[in-house]
């Protein structure tokens, strides 16, 4: 991929669940099945490609949404999440519409990325690493904040206030919000907790002294070596001994936190199409599904005439 042009990795996850709540689902296909993710989806990415023009784009999935090394790791990692039958508690009406949305990105030619045993997180930390130039990750999981870097450039485009109104996180940024190194933010993360992955973060330390120690031990790695070394220095009051009750978590925490930067990639063209890939299965899919709008909208999107 030439140097001069943008990469623009999508959090398939994250965008698909944020249409499925967004739009009502009262949307639904001839036979009465919701079909709000699907929609919402497609008109999201064609926002994407109409307003920011990406030369290159993959949609980034969840092929493990609970990967057995973070698991082993850290058993608590979104343990709050699985369901009686071991799944993930994804919404039934969502479920059923996530198929339909990988065979809708195929028809239409969009590279659909997912490796076994990972992550979407763990994709977009792979492609965004061996990026070699400019790259815009689209998100509204502030984990991905820890990808950013000035120097490719890597920036998170965030979806907290929807699509039309991304929020372009770069390492100023991530420093602005949290009072942190740009690049600092899955140690901050990991110090803090977030219980929303089942992470519990180091009791008693909060964000204030989480931005202070990551700043000044510059991580993890450097709190456990001052620890081992019988530092006192640098530690906001009372947060030595809180890290020293914390010490194993401190060093297993590191690889669930941390997004895989190097997972073995499959075969995949990310070349924005300029015309279907098969058109016969798009138009099945659009008649069945109730999805002439949106397709129309990012097709005329990924025209080359647009």
């Amino acid at each position: 991929m030439p140097v001069a042009t943008r990469l623009m990795l999508l959090d398939a996850p994250s965008l698909y669940f944020r249409a499925f709540y967004g739009v009502p689902e009262t949307i639904t296909a001839p036979d009465g099945t919701p079909v709000n993710a699907i929609r919402g989806l497609i008109d999201m990415i064609a926002r994407l490609v109409r307003t920011r023009r990406p030369s290159y784009l993959v949609a980034c999935m969840d092929a493990d949404w609970r990967p057995a090394f973070r698991v082993d790791a850290l058993p608590s990692y979104k343990a709050h999440r699985v369901g009686p039958d071991g799944g993930d508690q994804t919404p039934p009406a969502l479920g059923a519409q996530v198929p339909v949305i990988e065979e809708v990105l195929d028809a239409v030619g969009l590279a659909r990325v997912g490796v076994p045993g990972y992550e979407a997180d763990d994709v977009i930390g792979t492609l965004a690493t061996l990026s070699p130039g400019p790259t815009d990750v689209v998100t509204g999981d502030r984990d991905l904040f820890q990808l950013v870097d000035d120097r490719t450039p890597v920036r998170v485009l965030y979806t907290a206030k929807g699509i039309a109104n991304l929020v372009v996180v770069d390492e100023a940024g991530v420093t602005e919000r949290y009072g942190i190194p740009g690049r600092a933010y899955a140690d901050f993360a990991l110090l803090r907790g977030d219980p929303s992955d089942g992470l519990p973060g180091v009791a008693g330390v909060g964000d204030k002294t989480a931005a202070a120690l990551t700043s000044r031990f510059g991580g993890v790695e450097g709190i456990i070596a001052a620890l081992d070394a019988g530092e006192t220095a640098g530690f906001p009051a009372g947060s030595r001994t809180k890290l020293l009750a914390s010490h194993e978590y401190l060093e297993t925490a590191p690889m669930v936190v941390r997004v895989v930067c190097d997972v073995p990639m499959p075969t995949y063209d990310d070349r924005l199409p300029s015309e279907p890939r098969d058109k016969e299965r798009l138009v099945e899919l659009s008649d069945r599904w109730n999805l002439d709008g949106p397709l129309n909208r990012l097709l005329a999107a990924l025209s080359p005439a647009e």
